[in-house]
């Protein structure tokens, strides 16, 4: 019974959640931070962008124009997000650090390769939340594909009690979308040169979020005024 009920709302709850979610986010007032950094990276060819986990929901929302391959947990719940990635246009990845990660990895490197763009959560499936897991800056030394980071931050917001406080901006509200100076890598770094890079993003990442929450006067997102929520 109860896998006839996961297949029954994995054909039900994607398409719901996508037609709900555009009617939501076309109500919020959208203003992006430093434009011409998109600009700058698309110049190179694919981009990877890493986003910390906490911002997914409105992340793909507002990615969905820049079709690109996504990794997805491979667990049963990152089911649901799959098939929403593919309604909003992108290319699910299965695959974590866990279950599925060289398989997945490969996949990324071979999408990439032939001119595919990436969206990457950075902090991972199972965080620590705002600490960069250090795949995107393999990734970046691998292809040459400049780090394109964002964050956003909204007025009104409910945060989940996940690991992350998962964001959920309410309809009507102000969002402030900060994108980050493209961030290239150089090539076939070893682990300490990895490890170099990866605190240089966490840095400049961390950075980007405080800038966006605190034009909302909100130090942290889980502290704010939906956090506790």
């Amino acid at each position: 019974m109860g896998d006839v009920l996961y297949r029954a709302s994995l054909a039900v709850v994607p398409p719901l959640y996508v037609w709900l979610s555009r009617l939501w986010f076309f109500t919020c007032r959208v203003t992006v931070r430093d434009a011409q950094y998109r600009d700058e990276a698309l110049s190179h060819g694919p981009v990877i962008v890493p986003f910390w986990h906490y911002s997914f929901v409105y992340i793909l929302h507002h990615l969905r124009q820049y079709p690109a391959m996504v990794l997805v947990s491979a667990s049963r719940d990152g089911e649901y997000i799959a098939r929403i990635a593919e309604r909003l246009h992108f290319r699910p990845v299965r695959g974590s650090s866990n279950r599925q990660g060289v398989p997945a990895l490969m996949k990324l490197l071979r999408g990439m390769k032939a001119g595919s763009h990436l969206g990457l959560v950075a902090d991972g499936s199972q965080g620590p939340a705002r600490r960069l897991q250090p795949g995107a800056v393999f990734l970046a030394s691998k292809t040459g594909a400049p780090l394109f980071p964002m964050v956003w931050a909204a007025d009104r917001y409910r945060a989940f009690r996940s690991w992350d406080r998962t964001v959920l901006p309410l309809p009507f509200c102000r969002i402030v979308i900060r994108y980050g100076k493209p961030l290239l890598v150089p090539p076939d770094l070893g682990d300490e040169g990895i490890e170099e890079y990866r605190l240089l993003l966490e840095g400049r990442m961390n950075e980007l979020y405080e800038q966006a929450w605190l034009e909302f006067g909100i130090e942290r997102h889980d502290n704010g005024p939906g956090g506790g929520r």
